[in-house]
């Protein structure tokens, strides 16, 4: 069942520019057929999404991007999820509290490098329960002190001093995938060049991963090389796992380079996740 598909989006339920509404809406403008709203670490956009989606023939797929401890950017998708389980549910509220905790370190960090947000501000940008450090490079940016957030990301919120005195805390890769499943859910291995590690590395992570219950790989992502989507799909034909794909689109004014996608994918896993929105 191959079907134009973007399985890898945000919303402003996290740190997206558009509503899930909104974002169904660009979705049924580029002509897809199933749109995943995978927004961090929460499930708030899913039901708005659905419902825009049946008014618009459009699949939404529930989803989420659970960010795990082991390295600075490792992130597993869920599909398929049921937004309303009680497991998944109790996660989302950690990680939230979490985020929440982080944002006065965060600010005392970017204050102590001359760089003077309120919380105000950054609540502004975020115009959702959930801030992200997105939020922070919009905030940075509209005060002036950035050209671009990627100037932000580069000079304060990716930086190994960051992560060593900022960054939050996030649960064990293996407790995400777990909660994706209690949830019905399929786990994916979320752009896996992010994590940074060698193919020998990644591979070897992979294997352990499938052992855990992963069960798909995101192969296709805007900014793998070939030599990389050619591995990837390699693994997940040694490891048996499905293989998803999508942009990671927040919006122009989040990530300005990133559009939708409209990739080709055969969705025929998806009978194997547990709920299809019952919005």
């Amino acid at each position: 069942m191959s079907i134009l598909s973007d399985l890898h989006t945000h919303s402003t339920a996290s740190d997206g520019q558009y509503t899930p509404a909104e974002l169904v809406g660009l979705a049924k403008e580029r002509g897809l057929n199933t749109l995943a709203v995978t927004d961090h670490d929460t499930v708030d956009g899913i039901c708005e999404a659905v419902l825009a989606g049946k008014e618009l023939g459009v699949r939404v797929l529930p989803g989420i991007e659970l960010s795990a401890l082991e390295y600075h950017t490792f992130h597993i998708l869920g599909y398929g999820i049921d937004p309303e389980n009680p497991t998944l549910a109790e996660l989302c509220r950690r990680m939230k509290a979490r985020r929440n905790e982080r944002t006065g370190r965060l600010l005392a960090f970017l204050q102590e490098k001359g760089v003077a947000l309120t919380a105000a501000e950054v609540e502004a940008a975020a115009g959702g329960e959930i801030i992200g450090r997105p939020h922070f490079a919009q905030a940075m940016v509209r005060r002036g002190c950035v050209a671009t957030n990627r100037e932000a990301f580069d000079r304060y919120l990716d930086t190994e001093e960051y992560y060593q005195r900022v960054e939050r805390g996030k649960p064990p890769v293996k407790e995400c995938i777990a909660a994706i499943r209690a949830a019905g859910g399929m786990a994916s291995l979320a752009h896996p060049y992010q994590i940074g590690i060698g193919d020998d590395a990644l591979e070897k992570l992979a294997a352990e991963l499938a052992g855990h219950g992963l069960e798909a790989i995101e192969c296709y992502y805007p900014k793998h090389t070939p030599e990389q989507e050619a591995f990837y799909l390699y693994l997940a034909e040694k490891y048996k796992l499905y293989i998803t794909g999508g942009s990671d689109f927040h919006g122009e004014k989040v990530k300005p380079d990133v559009k939708l996608a409209a990739l080709e994918l055969d969705l025929g896993w998806m009978t194997k996740t547990a709920w299809s929105g019952g919005c």
